[in-house]
């Protein structure tokens, strides 16, 4: 159990009661306090100093509106598969850094198999997508080989 704001454990020290509050604000991040304390079986001045703690430890690590992509312009999404020249821990790090600025990117992975990196992009059109990838990875000496994949659809998981 968290018990105080201030108390900064790993997340193997969160109980089933802290694991329920994580759960309930992944699937609606705007739940009311008290309906979350209902929700969960705890007091309301309970539950806000756990959701605190949660916050404060990093377990909670903010809360956004999810807004449709082409309502801000840019229907375009696609993951762009991104492998280095080098893998010395240096140049990881530093193109990670850069990435994760790019104009359109929404997420960076970084993982395992013949790719270094998946980016997520959001862009206005296929014209601007390939202007992204052509101004920004191509000319990147760090990148040794782009895949552009475009993304039809896409759907949330309860996890």
């Amino acid at each position: 159990m968290l018990v105080a704001p201030n108390d900064v454990r790993p997340f193997a020290a969160l109980d089933d009661i802290d694991r329920a509050i994580l759960t309930e604000l992944a699937a609606d991040g705007r739940l009311p306090n008290n309906a979350l304390a209902d929700r969960v079986g705890i007091a309301p001045s309970t539950c806000l100093t756990r959701t605190r703690a949660l916050r404060e430890c990093g377990a909670i690590r903010g809360f956004h509106a999810e807004v449709d992509p082409a309502a801000v312009g840019l229907p375009l999404q696609a993951l762009v598969s991104v492998r280095l020249a080098a893998h010395e821990r240096a140049a990881v790090d530093a193109f990670r850094a850069r990435s994760v600025r790019l104009p359109g990117v929404v997420s960076v992975f970084h993982v395992a198999g013949a790719e270094d990196y998946v980016l997520h992009v959001r862009a206005a059109s296929g014209d601007a997508l390939r202007d992204f990838v052509l101004d920004h990875l191509a000319v990147d000496p760090a990148v040794q080989h782009t895949q552009t994949s475009l993304i039809f659809e896409q759907a949330r998981g309860m996890g």
